[in-house]
């Protein structure tokens, strides 16, 4: 087969694996030839691709970003954007997808594979909140990028006696946040699936100085007050209908500040968490689902999206790993509320 690998949605970690492990045992086992489309969507919408061989995956496994390129392209919102996408996967002679994304890319996926075209995807978020696996690649990476910051925000908030709010990636899931935050000490953690009760957080942050320590806040970009509103950079929507968050973090710095009486300062992480190289982690497990993705393509198992459940690559429905996001329990919420103020 002629096989078309594309990246879409946000960039991060762990997706030249992928695209390394598809190619290399797609070539040596099965002796099928690739075909890079560039851009997400945009690419098979376009007609714009590249060779995608061996020689072109040398020594790209430690690379963070993906060589494919990557955009929110909605060909769905395109006019005649499905029969374009057919058009050009026939006469570029391409017999079947194999789509790296999150939640977004994969929902077109699941829609292309409804009407007929030959799809598989992995699952790719920072926010591990794709349903139907346990964890993502380049997850891993985002938190200890975020557990990092946080280790060196300890010392510059002792020193200065400050409150430093750390704010993360996180939409409507605050998985970051969480493992981030409990990997960090952190002395509160507010997340999207549950909303926050600023003046409690202000005792947490009176709690801390009192213990002679200076206190570290972590909240996701999607967290909100109580009876609040996110917290917006701008009402712009994307092709997939997301606004752009920004801003939670100055917002709950200033109201901390005028609060407790305490200087409060804000460090945004924002695109940092996307990039760079990968953990060890997630370089496996990257390399795992994209070898599966090649087994199922190689197959036929056409609409399925590779996933980790416990320790074991499975293949699931595309339809069912994106009915849902996976968001936080609260009683994984709960554990970390033990720490909390102390």
């Amino acid at each position: 087969m002629r096989i078309g690998v594309l990246t879409g949605g946000g960039d991060c970690p762990g997706l030249n694996a992928v695209i390394r492990a598809v190619v290399r045992k797609g070539v040596a086992s099965y002796g099928h030839e690739f075909v890079g489309f560039q851009d997400g969507w945009k690419g098979p919408l376009e007609g714009l691709s590249k060779p995608l061989g061996i020689a072109e995956v040398r020594g790209i496994l430690p690379r963070g970003g993906t060589i494919l390129g990557s955009s929110r392209t909605n060909p769905f919102k395109i006019e005649n954007g499905v029969e374009r996408i057919k058009e050009n996967l026939a006469a570029q002679g391409v017999d079947a997808l194999i789509a790296i994304g999150g939640e977004d890319t994969l929902g077109v996926a699941t829609k292309l594979h409804e009407l007929g075209v030959h799809v598989v995807g992995v699952p790719k978020t920072i926010d591990n909140d794709l349903g139907a696996t346990d964890y993502t690649f380049g997850f891993d990476t985002a938190v200890n990028i975020a557990m990092e910051a946080i280790d060196r925000l300890h010392t510059t908030a002792e020193s200065h006696h400050r409150t430093l709010v750390v704010e993360v990636m996180g939409r409507h899931a605050g998985w970051i946040a969480l493992h981030a935050g409990l990997a960090g000490g952190a002395n509160a953690i507010l997340l999207p699936e549950r909303q926050f009760d600023v003046d409690q957080v202000a005792g947490y942050v009176e709690k801390r100085f009192q213990h002679q320590y200076a206190p570290i806040v972590v909240v996701a970009e999607g967290a909100q007050p109580l009876d609040g509103q996110m917290v917006l950079h701008n009402q712009e929507l994307d092709a997939f209908g997301h606004v752009r968050l920004g801003g939670i973090g100055q917002w709950l710095a200033e109201q901390l500040e005028a609060k407790t009486g305490k200087e409060a300062r804000t460090v945004v992480l924002g695109h940092i968490q996307r990039g760079g190289t990968p953990t060890a982690f997630d370089r496996v497990l990257a390399t795992r689902l994209g070898l599966q993705a090649i087994d199922a393509a190689h197959e036929g198992d056409w609409g399925k999206m590779v996933a980790m459940q416990s320790t074991d690559i499975v293949r699931v429905p595309l339809a069912e790993a994106t009915r849902e996001l996976k968001t936080v329990p609260l009683e994984r919420y709960a554990e970390a509320e033990v720490f909390f103020g102390s």
